[in-house]
């Protein structure tokens, strides 16, 4: 599975870029049919903590699977993405 971080406006730094490669890598045990990831990492313009947008988008045959998440950290919103996305290829899996 090939995958493909975009960070819009900002420099994603090492620790963050390692932990995306653990987590996102991970998801192809539940479906080994995943062509392709692409992580979107994004501050959005609001005044809360609560400002730090994962989206994960896995370019499966059929539907591709888009899961978007806000949180305080990246880590979080990318956690609790893959929790979803896991979810989601598991439920895929069982209708195959």
């Amino acid at each position: 599975m090939k995958i493909t971080v975009q960070a819009i406006g900002l420099t994603p730094h090492q620790p963050l870029e390692e932990h995306i490669d653990k987590k996102v890598s991970k998801l192809d045990t539940f479906y080994d049919k995943i062509q392709e990831c692409k992580v979107y990492l994004k501050v959005e313009n609001i005044s809360g903590k609560e400002n730090k947008t994962s989206e994960i988008k896995l370019v499966v045959p059929g539907d591709d699977i888009v899961v978007k998440k806000t949180s305080a950290t990246f880590e979080e919103s990318l956690d609790q993405c893959v929790d979803t996305a896991k979810k989601l290829l598991i439920k895929k899996k069982e209708l195959a």
